[in-house]
């Protein structure tokens, strides 16, 4: 790194390295307990789009922005040093059985403070998510023309739902859940967009095709409650040119809409040592991330490290990419190549990332000659672990002392 890159990544010499990372609700969980060992000064910031599983009920019938994936995160963030916590860490990553009967059985027996799962949450805790749990239900009766389906729900979720809906407010949502779930003060969960809209996500194919949805375009259920694999969904008619956001009951470009990003993470994007571009669904989870406007802007005028981390296997949105292919598709989000022309950017690639880092053995094709003509020479390999269920992953260790070391 050069001698200025190296000034503006190391401003400070005692306090330990901070990250953002832009990701999903699962690809980066997997490493989080890890990258805690290292640092906590990281902001994760997540897209507030997805509508499938459990979030897609409350969607449905309470509206509002979809919280999985920042529910998810937060759980892993939690606390685990006390009973309570571990206590308090179990309820709210509690997910309801499957058949509906026995979820609403479940559900109230938890609802009405009867369930085991209560064991070792003290009062003032018990009273405070309980709370929000039947204020809830309360908005769910509220609703008798609109039957909520308890079905592999989430309590965590339910209890985000409750209090953005109390608060009117997401942040504040956040802000609660944190507190509750004790996690540390410099982590921060951030909505890429702070809203209380209900938001979609839209894609639109090579071949012009439009697919409304995240669900839709990532791994397509049918409408049924089964276990997602994304590396085997059916394959898509066309490649992905672009992912953008549309209004709730639009189904073409013309009713795309620009909501604009949360102000704390172009603050964040501004004073971090590295950002990084997680393992995951490459268009459903990072791209939505990167498409609004500022963010770009923000990421080319930084010289600090900026770390895509690839992905192990390929999955239905990225088929039969490449490294280089996973690079285009992040600076053409950046600079909104394939959006309003008004708004572009014509930034190089090396612009955004200036570091790959591969996982051993992995599915993808590293293609060198291509990645060092958009400008990315530092590629590193990193040590892997097969999964039955979701092929290649980096190992935790491994991957978190790489990126301590590229930011040390």
């Amino acid at each position: 790194m050069s001698a200025s890159v190296s000034a503006e990544c190391h401003s400070s010499t005692v306090d330990p390295p901070s990250l953002l990372v832009f990701s999903g609700g699962t690809g980066f969980n997997g490493v989080v307990e890890e990258l805690k060992k290292i640092t906590t000064r990281v902001a994760h910031v997540l897209p507030v789009s997805d509508d499938g599983g459990s979030t897609a009920e409350i969607v449905r019938v309470l509206g509002g922005p979809a919280v999985g994936d920042i529910r998810s995160r937060c759980l892993r963030l939690s606390d685990e040093s006390t009973s309570e916590a571990l206590a308090v860490r179990r309820l709210l990553g509690h997910r309801l059985p499957i058949d509906a009967h026995n979820a609403k059985k479940d559900w109230y027996d938890i609802v009405e403070g009867n369930h085991s799962l209560w064991d070792g949450v003290s009062r003032p805790y018990r009273e405070t998510i309980r709370a929000f749990l039947i204020y809830f239900q309360n908005e769910i009766l509220r609703r008798p023309n609109d039957s909520f389906c308890f079905a592999n729900g989430s309590i965590g979720n339910f209890f985000f739902a409750g209090a953005r809906i109390f608060f009117q407010s997401l942040d504040a949502a956040i802000f609660l859940f944190s507190r509750v779930s004790e996690i540390p003060c410099d982590s921060l969960v951030l909505p890429v967009i702070s809203t209380n809209d209900r938001l979609t996500l839209g894609c639109e194919l090579q071949d012009g095709t439009i697919i409304r949805g995240q669900n839709e375009i990532s791994h397509p259920t049918n409408g049924t409650i089964q276990t997602v694999d994304k590396r085997h969904s059916s394959t898509l008619p066309s490649k992905i040119k672009r992912v953008f956001y549309m209004s709730s009951e639009g189904n073409n470009l013309l009713h795309e809409v620009f909501p604009p990003v949360n102000p704390t993470v172009l603050d964040q994007l501004r004073s971090v040592d590295c950002i990084v571009y997680a393992m995951g669904s490459l268009f459903t989870s990072i791209c939505p991330s990167l498409v609004l406007l500022g963010v770009g802007e923000i990421i080319s005028s930084r010289s600090c490290r900026k770390v895509l981390l690839l992905n192990g296997s390929q999955d239905r949105e990225t088929s039969g990419f490449t490294a280089s292919c996973f690079v285009t598709a992040i600076a053409d989000a950046l600079n909104r190549t394939h959006g309003d022309p008004n708004i572009r950017l014509k930034n190089p690639p090396g612009y955004y990332i200036n570091t790959l880092l591969v996982p051993k053995d992995g599915d993808i094709a590293v293609d060198f000659k291509q990645l060092s003509e958009q400008g990315i020479s530092d590629v590193r390999v990193v040590e892997s672990v097969r999964d039955p269920k979701h092929g290649v992953l980096f190992n935790p260790s491994s991957l978190i002392n790489t990126l301590a070391s590229l930011v040390e």
